[in-house]
């Protein structure tokens, strides 16, 4: 099946918001083997929405439309896609009930705020409409169909459309494909996407099904395995020997086939499993670092504390790095990296530590010393490994590339050392 994106909203035309929906959708459509051939954003002109809705369903099996659902007078995305599939309004009790619902336990912590009128409109629904609850605010999702078109209406907040799209878009999408569509997907860290795409590009030249995408992350490529078969188990059957070929050839670089599983999970998983507790120490990250670890439920199992230590009477305060190291090497050098990661070890009797010293810029760098220039170190039992880097971009990029590179170290440092 063909689908097409609409996406509504005048601020998205304005670059007010920034449009994270349509790379959702168009990754999720792929995943369910749908074919994307066009993309449109529309303000909210009932004229023009008109126009771009009506062109969408004449030469797409399913629409998604995201945004101009709520209550406001601008909203109007379902009255414009119920004039194009030729369907009246009118109310859904079940929709009515669950905006009451919210609305109630929503006031009990906004005793300021009142229900309006204009709340009842997002409980009118095109007559036939499958109804989708919102569970994160008002505005239901809705799935129209008609003479074998399927145009979907989602909200525009993330926090509302994701999960909608996961919990009921989704599977009823699935359960319309004439053949299941099964992905798998392999994480690789530590290999760039230029390297790794060369040490596939036989595997991508001959495939045919299943077939390999690469999707370049930020100190990641992760490569989605993805076969069309009669079922889920032939399927699975087919990707395999893809998912045993690409172990073989990449070895510890993949961290994970878990598509929910970030690098800093399988980093906290390596720790807890060797019984490691870790100290972060960073400067130029400013505690990004130790920000990435806590995202992981249970990080407190593991990470004893992190340090920022950005000034050099920090370094030698809490990390013990020398004098002399700061006034001969400098804050950035591989000397002061490796004395801030032994300091840490040894001030805070934890088994590994991380340390980052480098140059995000914009200024301050030098030739000798350029803005990217990075240096990371980790220490563990009698041992102090330091990488070098040079990493391009802006400040918050090369903040985002040291994070990364650090997880990266600390992983390979644990699976060389201490995992049998």
């Amino acid at each position: 099946m063909v689908a097409e994106l609409v996406c509504v909203g005048t601020e998205l035309l304005l670059g007010n918001i920034v449009n994270t929906n349509a790379a959702y959708l168009s990754e999720m459509c792929a995943r369910l083997g749908l074919s994307m051939y066009y993309q449109t954003v529309v303000g909210d002109n009932e004229e023009r929405m008109y126009g771009v809705i009506s062109q969408a369903v004449e030469r797409s099996d399913v629409v998604i439309l995201c945004g101009g659902l709520g209550p406001t007078q601008d909203d109007m995305t379902k009255e414009v896609a119920a004039k194009v599939m030729g369907k009246k309004l009118v109310e859904d009790e079940h929709s009515r009930r669950c905006i009451q619902e919210y609305m109630d336990n929503y006031l009990i912590s906004h005793p300021d705020m009142t229900l309006t009128a204009n709340n009842w409109k997002q409980a009118m629904v095109p007559e036939g409409a499958i109804v989708l609850d919102n569970a994160n605010g008002t505005a239901p999702g809705l799935i129209l169909e008609e003479n074998g078109k399927l145009v979907i209406l989602l909200p525009g907040p993330p926090n509302e459309l994701i999960p909608m799209f996961e919990n009921q878009v989704y599977p009823f999408l699935h359960s319309r494909q004439p053949e299941v569509i099964y992905s798998r997907m392999v994480k690789v860290c530590g290999i760039g996407e230029s390297m790794l795409e060369e040490q596939i590009r036989d595997l991508i030249d001959s495939q045919t099904n299943p077939t390999i995408a690469t999707y370049a992350k930020t100190g990641e490529v992760h490569l989605r395995i993805t076969a069309r078969a009669e079922d889920e188990a032939a399927a699975k059957k087919m990707i395999k020997p893809m998912i045993r070929e690409l172990k073989e050839r990449f070895g510890k670089n993949i961290y994970t086939t878990d598509e929910k599983k970030t690098l800093e999970d399988c980093v906290v998983d390596l720790l807890k499993d060797q019984k490691l507790t870790l100290t972060t120490v960073e400067s130029c990250t400013g505690g990004a670092l130790s920000a990435r670890i806590i995202n992981v439920p249970g990080a407190s199992e593991v990470l004893k504390q992190g340090l920022v230590t950005y000034s050099n009477r920090a370094k030698r305060k809490f990390t013990l790095v020398k004098k002399s190291t700061l006034k001969d090497e400098g804050a950035v050098s591989a000397k002061t990296a490796k004395e801030m990661a032994k300091g840490a070890l040894e001030s805070t009797d934890c088994d590994i530590s991380v340390s980052v010293t480098g140059l995000a810029g914009p200024d301050g760098g030098t030739k000798e010393k350029p803005v990217g220039l990075v240096y990371i170190g980790c220490a563990y039992r009698d041992h102090t490994k330091v990488r070098e880097f040079h990493f391009n971009g802006n400040r918050n990029k090369i903040r985002e590339q040291s994070v990364v590179a650090a997880l990266v170290l600390l992983r390979d440092c644990i699976l060389e050392h201490y995992q049998s």
